[in-house]
C-alpha cells in the first residue's frame, strides 16, 4: 500500500499503471484535508532533513542505498519517535509481536 496526497504525480494514469504492474495498491487522502497525510509528510520531511540534504549521490543506486540504510538501520531501529513513547518502530513491532504470540 502506498498512501499519498492527491498531487498530479500520484493521480496520473501512468503512475497508477506502474503501481499496478508492481503489485502496489494506491491510497489517496481526501481533498482539502491537510492533516490527512500528516504521517507521510512528517516522514519525508525527516528523510530529507536528516539524510538526503546531507549527502551527494553519484548514482541513483547510491541514493537508493542511502535511503534504505536510513530507513532500515536508523529510522526503524535507532531513532526514537515521540508518537511511540520515545521508542523505536522496531521496539514497538517487537512488543506487538510478543503480545500477539502470548494471546495465541
Amino acid at each position: 500500500m502506498f498512501h499519498s496526497d492527491r498531487g498530479s504525480v500520484y493521480t496520473s494514469a501512468e503512475y497508477a499503471a506502474l503501481a499496478t504492474s508492481s503489485g502496489v495498491r494506491l491510497s489517496v487522502g481526501r481533498t482539502g484535508v491537510c492533516w490527512a497525510n500528516a504521517v507521510a509528510e512528517s516522514f519525508f520531511s525527516m528523510l530529507k532533513n536528516e539524510m538526503y540534504h546531507r549527502h551527494t549521490f553519484a548514482t541513483r543506486a547510491r541514493a537508493r542505498f542511502h535511503v534504505m540504510q536510513y530507513i532500515e538501520v536508523f529510522y526503524n531501529r535507532q531513532r526514537l519517535h515521540s508518537t511511540l513513547g520515545y521508542r523505536t518502530p522496531a521496539e514497538v513491532r517487537a512488543d506487538h509481536d510478543h503480545q500477539t504470540a502470548i494471546a495465541a
